[in-house]
């Protein structure tokens, strides 16, 4: 017994070890009925369709203990042992949130309390305080039983650590005080400390004792930004602590499983700091759900769910997963579109959402790849080719990302610049879309946890500036780096204070520039000498009239650097690009929020003057990746064929077919060759 017990473990890490492979396949609910029959069934037309993976178990914690300490697990066994007989690899979600009805009502304090101080029914999921210390205890002994039970299934791929953590309503309750209240406690240690931080003589808000402190939302009324920042700093602390709770668990009841979670931290309705896991190395395979919407000609989506995975894979060189993808009412041939451009983004997982259309529930419209009567449709036909066209080629993936560029995220700044007309990570993505139009790679990268091995650091509106993250700048122009800061950088400091000092904060002497403050540009234009209207600006670079639209301008005073480019259409011209030579390298500032048409021209330039590797030379509307010495990935975003451009003999990995020369790519079409270089 004990020697099968060795050979399996052995087995399943070589498994493990072994799994670069572009896996397809599909989010799986045998909750919803436990039919044992229609589970073989749809395992078969599965297996079919050449899928590899699936995912399950999200969303069910019920499922698995209708009643406290009452397991119900034999059901499951016997789907898990159904897979692995098919080949099919399962992604196990560790269903922590919701959390079942039951334990709601045995610890009622564990409710969402909304900012008037209503307790709320948890009617949808994702309605629970995750902070509250039994919750915590219950989903973690969840975890234990969960874990243990499956570490050594040969069916296991990988356990999934809860789903969508920065999704749900943050709790106001008396509770979640208490524990604000002990975090500050040690945090700032003294009521002096914590006065100066926030800045409380302002409006007569000093406190006297930590008791005295109340959350800084009531009903629809926030308190200062600085209390604003550190309450969220708070709830971002509880959420990365419960998960890492939970990695922890698994990595000591299943070693050699991977650890993967749907990792959409950046929901508007709980924003948390996500580079905490993605920089711990202790989450093996990043993830996330894909949603470009439904359209193929258009692409404004895939960029943006692009920028999804680059933002929460930041700088792992582990491969990607997107662990929930497209279907729904998606126009044929738009999920192949999209699964092809993940590849150039590092991502070896399409796992479709969802197998089946739902019958119940919020979700009971939401179309899968089965119709509500078990029968396939399209979507499951254009699954079933992706996966056979991933076959063919994925022994070349998943790519490896060659960025120089990094583009720095601050969760602070996310949240501190919720008052400016721009935030931050409006910002980071228009620095993102700069590379992706240009087939490039490129980093989201949170500079103090960076090594920062880039030749140019972009920093997006980045308005919280400590002094590890501003000595971390520092070195690396110093070092020969080039660093390109727009507006809204350096405004606060780590307090979420306004800098008292010489803007940007920190940085002024790097710069080699006084930001004295902002204009408003609508008001501005009243005395425009071109009659400009509205937001409205133009800018003169290098001999370029550009034009632009901005709600404000950085007013920059030169001591002495390079203006590179002028606001020329305003009652005067105002610097408004600047490089200063500090070091080896150079810090150039940009008084306007990022945006394409004012970066794309300097862009240009340093690629040029940096020798930034550039991506393969395409037409316009084509995303291509050399993903090695003599392999190149293409992909056709466009309505028009487009000729690529090729020197000899080339062979079709995809299409198995020969061109000599130049070669078309039709419409919305992928291609991979081999150049026999």
């Amino acid at each position: 017994m004990k020697l099968q017990l060795l050979i399996g473990i052995i087995v399943l890490s070589l498994e493990f070890a072994n799994a670069q492979q572009l896996y397809v396949g599909a989010n799986y609910h045998p909750h919803d009925d436990k039919n044992a029959e229609k589970i073989k069934r749809d395992i078969e037309l599965m297996k079919e369709a050449g899928f590899t993976v699936v995912r399950m178990g999200h969303l069910a914690w019920d499922s698995y203990e209708p009643a406290e300490r009452k397991f119900d697990f034999a059901w499951f066994d016997q789907v898990m042992d159904e897979m692995n007989k098919a080949g099919i690899k399962v992604i196990l979600d560790i269903a922590i949130r919701p959390a079942p009805l039951w334990l709601h009502h045995k610890y009622p304090s564990m409710n969402i309390t909304d900012a008037n101080g209503n307790v709320l029914y948890p009617n949808h999921r994702y309605m629970v305080d995750v902070g509250d210390p039994m919750y915590q205890q219950y989903a973690l002994r969840y975890t234990d039983m969960l874990t243990k039970r499956y570490a050594r299934h040969p069916a296991l791929l990988a356990f999934g650590i809860d789903n969508e953590s920065g999704d749900g309503p943050i709790s106001y309750s008396k509770t979640v005080k208490e524990r604000y209240i002990a975090w500050l406690k040690k945090k700032y240690t003294t009521v002096d400390s914590l006065n100066k931080a926030w800045a409380t003589q302002r409006w007569s808000r000093r406190i006297g004792l930590f008791e005295e402190i109340g959350l800084p939302v009531s009903g629809t009324v926030n308190g200062a930004p600085e209390r604003m920042l550190d309450f969220r700093r708070f709830i971002s602390d509880e959420v990365n602590q419960l998960l890492f709770k939970v990695i922890d668990k698994v990595n000591t009841n299943a070693p050699n499983a991977f650890v993967n979670t749907n990792a959409w931290y950046y929901s508007p309705l709980k924003y948390f700091d996500y580079s905490s896991i993605a920089y711990s190395g202790k989450m093996t395979r990043e993830g996330c759900g894909f949603y470009p919407g439904l359209s193929l000609t258009t692409n404004w989506g895939v960029t943006d769910a692009l920028f999804g995975m680059a933002r929460i894979q930041f700088e792992s060189t582990n491969p990607f997963w997107c662990t929930e993808f497209t279907t729904m009412t998606a126009v044929p041939n738009s999920i192949r579109k999209s699964a092809y451009a993940t590849l150039m983004y590092g991502n070896q997982m399409v796992c479709g959402w969802t197998w089946q259309s739902m019958h119940g529930g919020e979700e009971q419209y939401l179309e899968g790849m089965l119709d509500w009567d078990g029968v396939p449709n399209r979507k499951y036909e254009e699954y079933k080719k992706i996966a056979a066209e991933f076959k063919k080629i994925e022994r070349y993936f998943p790519y490896k990302l060659k960025a120089e560029v990094g583009l720095a995220f601050s969760f602070p700044s996310q949240i501190a610049s919720s008052s400016f007309p721009e935030q931050h990570d409006q910002q980071l993505q228009a620095c993102f879309n700069l590379f992706h139009y240009r087939n490039m790679d490129a980093r989201v990268v949170e500079i103090s946890k960076s090594a920062l091995d880039y030749k140019l650091l972009f920093v997006p509106g980045v308005a919280v500036m400590d002094k590890t993250t501003a000595g971390k700048i520092r070195d690396f122009v110093k070092n020969g780096g080039t660093v390109v800061m727009t507006a809204n950088s350096a405004i606060v400091d780590e307090t979420g204070q306004v800098f008292a000092s010489t803007h940007p904060g920190h940085l002024s002497d790097v710069f080699g520039i006084r930001v004295g403050g902002f204009e408003e540009t609508e008001a501005l234009n009243e005395i425009s000498g071109k009659s400009f209207k509205g937001k409205k600006v133009e800018v003169a670079y290098k001999g370029k009239e550009i034009t632009t639209e901005s709600t404000r301008i950085d007013v920059i005073e030169s001591k002495g650097v390079e203006v590179l480019a002028t606001i020329t259409s305003l009652d005067k011209d105002y610097p408004v690009i600047t490089a200063n030579k500090y070091g080896k390298g150079r810090a150039i500032y940009v008084g306007l929020p990022a945006k394409g048409e004012i970066l794309n021209p300097l862009l240009d330039d340093l690629i040029s003057e940096l020798s930034l590797r550039k991506g393969p030379a395409v037409p316009s509307g084509v995303m291509a990746r050399q993903i090695d010495k003599d392999h190149f990935l293409y992909l056709n975003v466009s309505g028009e064929p487009k000729e690529i451009r090729q020197q000899g003999r080339t062979h079709s990995v995809l299409f198995n077919k020969e061109y000599s020369g130049n070669f078309m790519l039709a419409p919305y079409e992928p291609e991979f060759i081999e150049t026999g270089n």
